[in-house]
């Protein structure tokens, strides 16, 4: 349906701006000029262009190390800042400030609103944070900002609490909106058919349903508790209670202000409003600074050190509650002075750039200490002992899987390295390891494949039943007996962890590690650890400054060389399935290839990137047969970006994003077809070639390969031929 007869249908008002057709389909030709331009290298775009850079072989060190690891120089940031403060003045408009105990619904889902349709990131950073300032300068306290930041983000806590996921099915929604609402199933389906949006169904059935009485209007506290409590409820007649509570709510939405369309797509989990999570953090930095500095204008280069202590902040204590209360508390220049790491809140871990030879290795860290240890094909898997003695161990992305790993929990205080027989009061009694979860073969004593290891269960494991044994690789240390390590050099860190903690065979081991600068070792050191089951080599640096530890960074300073990559684009990539092929010959009756996109973690879009059809054995095919025939949707989601025009790319079935696959690509390149990083080239990105290594079970949808990382793998491919 096009963008007249959608808003027609709707009778809305649009003032002209894109609609959700528009910004969410994409489905321009590529001649078509590009309307939306959201991702992370288009903002450059944003800013003066600086002249060409000279390849990578003509930078120096020096001249790299000018730059952040995403590739933004200062100055470009405080050029950012520069504008965004014009831009936030200009908007802070600020009228209803009336002191009040309630914080209407209406006023957040106005703002959403205005989001959707905005289509610079700039005057959308501006704009939520003025919304941030209004909320601090209104209240006088923090309590309303953390909702309000929830909601904007929508979740209900951070992600290492548990049973705080929302994501309901279509079906419990299109339920609760025909039963509060008074229409008929089949017409809320034909809407939804149009629309490919519940949100928009729901605004719709609530203008054509006014209310026989006035109930109390919604505010962002009651809204935010009811979200939670159907969160929570499981069980016998989970189902109707949950149906009890939206209807409520959706009774009490205000006609006007877009409060039904926002609150069913809050409970679908997807808010498709293309607010990234570090537009957030950046807004909150501005909020707080506005607020401290009373009237008085904040300079550019403030601006920007702020945001810079925001995000190391929230990569150290992923809580926004925590964050803010301490901004709150201690003024937001001094967020890093009480945002310590914390045993029992996982902090973001550091990951590393890829790298396509040992020479590329050695021009890196030229005239410096490094160390290689062994890339293990395992779970990332940080473990925390807390004060009393509980253990707790984290995913990549912040998952408690405690659950799944009794039998690690139990060995925890046997790794631990008694100082003397009779005396442990200098023993750890509270730490942070990062380390990797590798499946064991007990008695060929070596290391199982990936595949193995995701066998386990993940929830419920009695530890008697264990049939896949686990062996924990520590390769670094990050907090000790209440002291942060991560600003202490990886040498350091490493000795500590030498000092303090013990093998033992089979169940804990120390990551294998050479330190070499001799080409021919490290390229022997590389084929063994190949040899020896793993994916190759991390290579780190060893001393000073940048071997710190840096939470959330993707980081020059630690490099991953894998053998898979000598001939390829010099990364894997992980990718979402969003459909399936139906099988031909022996594959007839299962899917027999998939299509794959990357995810736009600015505009929450994902971009279709390559169909893939190899690398799959027919066991691993009948499994995802059996694992994806639940995820089939009859249509694809609002927020997939595809090609319409090439009937031979469109897969046979559309899928819920739930599944990531690791690929390995021979190449990229630019595509008519396909529609990764589409708006940075007018054309998207393509992978040629592509061969599935393995399902990623242990990544979420939205930590998949980004359209920005992409375009970068395309532009180092094209800089290196």
């Amino acid at each position: 349906m096009g963008q007249q007869n959608i808003m027609s249908f709707f009778s809305l008002k649009n003032d002209g701006k894109a609609t959700e057709s528009l910004k969410r389909r994409r489905q321009e030709s590529d001649e078509e000029p590009v309307k939306i331009q959201r991702t992370g290298q288009s903002l450059l775009k944003e800013i003066p262009q600086k002249e060409p850079e000279a390849s990578a072989s003509e930078v120096s060190n020096d001249e790299t190390a000018k730059k952040d690891d995403d590739g933004a120089s200062k100055g470009a940031i405080v050029e950012e800042a520069s504008k965004l403060v014009k831009l936030a003045e200009k908007e802070h408009v600020h009228k209803d400030l009336g002191k009040g105990d309630k914080f209407p619904y209406s006023k957040i889902t106005k703002m959403l609103e205005k989001i959707e349709h905005e289509s610079s990131r700039l005057q959308m950073t501006a704009q939520v944070s003025n919304f941030f300032l209004e909320a601090l300068e209104k209240y006088g306290l923090p309590d309303k900002l953390v909702t309000i930041v929830y909601l904007f983000i929508n979740r209900l806590g951070p992600d290492y609490e548990p049973d705080l996921e929302l994501g309901l099915g279509e079906f419990i929604l299109i339920k609760a909106i025909s039963s509060c609402y008074g229409r008929a199933l089949a017409q809320i389906k034909k809407d939804y058919d149009a629309t490919g949006d519940l949100g928009l169904v729901a605004q719709k059935s609530r203008s054509g349903q006014p209310p026989m009485f006035k109930p109390p209007p919604l505010d962002i506290d009651s809204v935010f508790e009811n979200l939670t409590k159907i969160a929570k409820t499981t069980g016998k007649d989970s189902q109707g209670k949950k149906i009890n509570i939206i209807n409520k709510m959706l009774a009490a939405c205000d006609l006007n202000s877009f409060e039904a369309k926002f609150l069913i797509r809050s409970l679908e989990g997807k808010l498709r409003i293309g607010l990234a999570e570090k537009t957030v953090i950046v807004a909150l930095a501005q909020a707080f600074l506005n607020y401290e500095s009373k009237g008085k204008r904040v300079s550019p280069n403030t601006l920007a050190d702020a945001e810079n202590i925001m995000k190391e902040a929230f990569s150290r204590i992923p809580n926004y509650e925590v964050i803010i209360r301490k901004s709150f508390e201690h003024g937001v220049m001094n967020l890093l002075d009480h945002c310590s790491l914390t045993p029992g809140i996982p902090l973001k871990p550091m990951l590393a750039k890829p790298t396509k030879s040992v020479g590329e290795v050695l021009d890196r860290f030229q005239g410096e200490d490094f160390t290689c240890e062994y890339k293990y094909d395992g779970e990332r898997a940080q473990v925390h002992l807390l004060e009393d003695g509980t253990v707790r161990i984290y995913s990549r992305n912040s998952e408690d899987m405690s659950q799944r790993y009794p039998d690690l929990i139990a060995i925890t205080k046997d790794f631990i390295k008694k100082t003397d027989d009779n005396l442990t009061s200098d023993t750890p009694k509270s730490l942070i390891l990062d380390c990797e979860a590798v499946a064991w073969d007990r008695e060929a004593k070596k290391i199982l494949l990936f595949q193995t290891l995701s066998t386990r269960k993940r929830k419920d494991v009695n530890e008697a039943d264990i049939k896949v044994h686990i062996c924990l690789f520590a390769f670094d240390l990050l907090y000790h007996n209440g002291v942060s390590l991560i600003t202490k050099s990886l040498s350091e860190r490493r000795q500590v962890l030498f000092d303090n903690f013990q093998t033992i065979e089979g169940k804990f081991q120390f990551a294998n590690h050479v330190n070499s600068s001799n080409t021919d070792e490290l390229q022997a050191y590389l084929e063994q650890s190949v040899k020896d089951s793993c994916e190759g080599l991390m290579v780190k640096m060893l001393h000073g400054p940048e071997s710190y530890y840096e939470p959330s960074k993707r980081s020059r300073n630690w490099l991953k060389l894998k053998k898979d990559y000598l001939d390829g684009v010099g990364d894997s990539l992980d990718l979402v399935v969003v459909g399936a092929y139906r099988g031909r010959g022996k594959r007839t009756g299962g899917y027999g290839g998939f299509l794959l996109a990357c995810y736009n973690d600015d505009t929450g879009e994902y971009e279709t990137a390559c169909k893939i059809g190899t690398g799959f054995s027919e066991e691993v095919l009948a499994s995802l047969s059996t694992k994806l025939k639940s995820t089939e949707i009859e249509k694809p989601k609002a927020y997939y970006t595809y090609d319409t025009t090439t009937s031979s790319a469109l897969p046979d079935v559309w899928f819920e994003p739930t599944t990531v696959f690791e690929v390995l690509v021979a190449d990229l390149q630019l595509s008519p077809v396909y529609k990764a990083a589409h708006s940075e080239y007018g054309k998207g990105i393509s992978m040629r070639f592509p061969r599935l290594l393995r399902v990623r079970d242990d990544k979420g949808v939205e930590d998949a390969t980004t359209s920005t990382q992409v375009a970068e793998f395309y532009e180092s491919q094209a800089n290196v031929n």
